[in-house]
């Protein structure tokens, strides 16, 4: 037996390669970049209504998509690129999505321009260290997710409801949420 197939992960990871490879790689890993932190907000909301699967398996459509999400450039977009991106079979065709996503870049760049960086805002959340839950319970959203959900509301950000904002938290590693019996609960903290 490989040593893959001995590794006991979190259940949601299932045994498609590429959910075991975004599990193993990715999830819950503490990111800092702020652009990162970004992408990947804005991936959480693009997954709305969908399973994060689809949204791994489009993930390099929509980076080619959204400029490599480079925030000064997606900020530039206008109404030619909207319609670019409708068209795109690629990515997830929804205008609001696309539209928040846009008008997210243009408020991380606000922030940015401003001296705020945005990986900086979001882990004061947390007092700068990962919170890490029990591996048992597994909430959509929690106390916290609801503030750092208003915080984004307030700022213009959209599809950061509480629930979005959690999977996001779980994500970059703001909460270590991985099962108590998974492999990578303690590879993370070390």
């Amino acid at each position: 037996m490989s040593e893959d197939m001995e590794r006991v992960r979190c259940g949601w990871a299932g045994t498609d390669p590429l959910y075991c490879a975004y599990h193993d790689e990715e999830w819950g890993v503490p990111e800092r970049d702020s652009r990162m932190l970004w992408e990947t907000l804005m991936l959480e909301g693009f997954q709305a209504g969908l399973s994060w699967i689809t949204i791994l398996r489009k993930r390099e459509a929509f980076r080619a998509a959204f400029a490599g999400f480079d925030p000064d450039k997606v900020a530039g977009f206008g109404g030619a690129d909207v319609e670019r991106l409708m068209g795109d079979p690629g990515i997830v065709r929804a205008r609001a999505k696309i539209e928040a996503t846009i008008r997210g870049a243009q408020i991380f760049c606000d922030m940015r321009d401003r001296g705020e960086d945005f990986s900086v805002t979001v882990w004061r959340f947390v007092e700068d260290k990962p919170i890490r839950n029990d591996g048992l319970t597994f909430p959509a959203k929690t106390i916290l997710s609801e503030a750092i959900s208003s915080d984004l509301k307030k700022r213009g950000f959209k599809f950061v409801g509480p629930t979005i904002v959690y999977a996001w938290m779980q994500a970059v590693g703001l909460v270590n949420d991985h099962a108590a019996t998974c492999f990578r609960r303690d590879e993370i903290v070390a």
